[in-house]
């Protein structure tokens, strides 16, 4: 081992912890992000949606379809609102997130036989809460549609076998795979904590490195390696390295052993992928540093990814779905693939011949920012900020 090497390392560290700034971006913001998203979800599944119901018929049977949908674990009946008007001015001030209107006559219309209209209303602009109550309004809606065909059915003098099988001819078990308590926080929790761990990588890397340029300190950088681009990058970035990997063994630690998410594949594949996601962030940032060595560009490269990476990585939209131009950036981020190996390791618990793409895809980012390190070393030696 070089005694650039070894002197870079030693300054790094004096840089370290003469600074509060890597404490709190290398450190705090990651465990507090895991902490928040783990507490916040700590349900699994929103319950409990505000919700009202508007009931012109004031029958028997209309305060039978309202029982069932105070019986829903999914939704609060809070309000009972006497017009369509009134309810809808609940969900524009945001107290509701929907309602569910019993027409008047309901019970009259419903025993006649001329299929009375259930009509239910969601705020989808709260795109969970509305999918929540829209899931609870229709469950009930399509069950009092079964019980109003078997009530006219029996009056009918047709019998309860027949009636079952013409209702529901086919009957449906539902066996959710790997996540059968369709917990929230299993899929949510781990890519947005994971997320905003390697935005934070990003952002400090960019800061240490572009700090040394806007200082004028970067020509002392180069002479403790020694002149040697690789030797200065390693050794500012290793003890880095050994933070962020120990930070990432936190979060798993959390996800795994706290929360006793599902494991159902290797816990040691997922500890070097996260390991080898530390190094292809950092990667990735001194890519961005190679190619424009100024703080404020590079930070802000940074961080315009790294806020995208939450939507073009497939967190909360799928990456085949989305137009091409748009899918192909999720191709250059790394959170992406520890996503990808996350979901076949820890949930689908297949082997690691599935993943081998997604490993190498994060072993090919040191090569990226290699291959860019001349320019870097270029702005090192005669260094000018451009505010």
């Amino acid at each position: 081992m070089s005694l650039g090497f070894i002197q870079g390392v030693r300054r790094e560290v004096r840089q370290m912890t003469s600074r509060r700034m890597y404490l709190f971006g290398m450190v705090i913001v990651p465990v507090f992000i895991a902490i928040f998203f783990l507490s916040i979800l700590n349900k699994g599944l929103p319950e409990q949606v505000p919700t009202a119901v508007v009931d012109l018929d004031h029958s028997s049977m209309s305060r039978s379809v309202t029982r069932s949908l105070r019986a829903l674990q999914l939704l609060d009946i809070t309000h009972y609102s006497e017009s369509y008007d009134d309810a809808l001015d609940d969900v524009r001030d945001g107290s509701i997130f929907g309602f569910f209107v019993i027409p008047a006559n309901f019970e009259k219309d419903a025993l006649a036989g001329k299929s009375p209209t259930l009509e239910y209303y969601t705020n989808m602009t709260y795109f969970v809460p509305g999918t929540l109550s829209f899931k609870g309004f229709k469950t009930v809606a399509v069950a009092t549609s079964g019980g109003v065909v078997k009530e006219t059915l029996v009056s009918l003098g047709v019998s309860p076998e027949t009636i079952t099988d013409v209702i529901q001819p086919v009957a449906i078990d539902q066996f959710p795979l790997n996540n059968p308590w369709m917990n929230y926080a299993i899929y949510l929790c781990p890519s947005f904590t994971m997320c905003t761990f390697v935005l934070m990588i990003m952002l400090m890397t960019v800061f240490s490195i572009t700090m040394e340029i806007k200082n004028g300190t970067s020509v002392e950088w180069l002479a403790v390696a020694r002149g040697r681009m690789s030797v200065a990058l390693c050794s500012k970035l290793l003890p880095q390295t050994v933070i962020y990997f120990c930070v990432g063994l936190f979060i798993l630690w959390v996800l795994f052993g706290y929360a006793h998410f599902p494991l159902n594949g290797s816990l040691g594949w997922m500890i070097a992928a996260t390991f080898i996601t530390v190094i292809a962030s950092q990667s990735f940032a001194l890519f961005i540093c190679s190619v424009v060595p100024n703080p404020r560009l590079s930070f802000s490269l940074c961080a315009l990814f790294g806020i995208l990476s939450f939507s073009f990585t497939g967190f909360s939209f799928p990456v085949q779905s989305m137009y091409g131009y748009l899918a192909v950036f999720s191709w250059f981020a790394p959170i992406r693939y520890w996503f990808l190996i996350y979901i076949n390791e820890a949930l689908n618990g297949v082997g690691l011949y599935y993943s081998r793409l997604y490993f190498a895809a994060l072993l090919l980012f040191p090569f990226g920012a290699a291959a860019m390190m001349w320019n870097l070393r270029r702005a090192c030696l005669k260094p000018v900020y451009v505010p």
